[in-house]
């Protein structure tokens, strides 16, 4: 009976051990960690597209000077929280300023922003008329155009490393099979080049617009 009760308590303690191995160990579903990027990398094409929309092309467009800083009364806004902007014409950005003790720091933020383009004070308003885009001006926005795509494709592949990083932990720990490791860097390259694709399609978009 002694060697039978040594047994069980050998056993049991043995099982407890093996317990808490496995829970120490437990298996990580390697697809939440590269689904966990995904909000990220939304982020990136949401920034870069931000970015591009500040570019100007040859129509005109709110996003080219909304967010364009003025310093008023020692402190700095970006412009739309200053004015209302609107595009009458194809080629004119008209901005109508709250107060009009808002005029004078607008034009001199609008003076050096580098639009291409002087503003105009008519009476509360505030013109710009854009002229057409010379051919070296269309040159110089493709390369920061380009500049800026790859500044996004930059931080896609960071959040990949980070990634692919934690999957590698985790697989050394004993919580990822080697199978799923080699299954996520799989995945993790397919999403990466699902949002370098779109990083390049918004790219060309914008180069299109430039060209008109």
């Amino acid at each position: 009976m002694l060697g039978v009760f040594l047994f069980f308590s050998t056993f049991r303690n043995n099982f407890g051990i093996l317990k808490e191995v496995m829970i120490e160990k437990e298996i990580v579903n390697y697809k939440d960690i590269v689904n966990r990027i995904r909000p990220e990398l939304d982020k990136v094409i949401s920034f870069l597209e931000r970015e591009l929309a500040k570019i100007r092309t040859g129509r005109a467009s709110p996003s080219l000077v909304e967010d364009i800083v003025v310093e008023c009364f020692g402190q700095k806004f970006p412009l739309k929280q200053l004015a209302a902007i609107s595009t009458p014409e194809p080629k004119q950005i008209l901005i109508q300023p709250w107060d009009r003790s808002y005029i004078e720091p607008i034009t001199s933020a609008l003076s050096r922003a580098g639009l291409g383009a002087l503003p105009i004070v008519d009476k509360d308003l505030i013109r710009i008329s854009l002229p057409p885009l010379s051919e070296e001006y269309r040159k110089n926005l493709i390369k920061i155009i380009s500049e800026k795509k790859e500044e996004a494709r930059k931080t896609i592949r960071r959040w990949r490393q980070a990634a692919w990083d934690e999957i590698q932990e985790g697989f050394r720990e004993g919580k990822i099979r080697e199978d799923d490791k080699f299954r996520a860097k799989d995945e993790l390259q397919e999403l990466v080049d699902e949002y370098n694709q779109k990083i390049e399609e918004i790219g060309e978009r914008k180069k299109r617009e430039i060209e008109i």
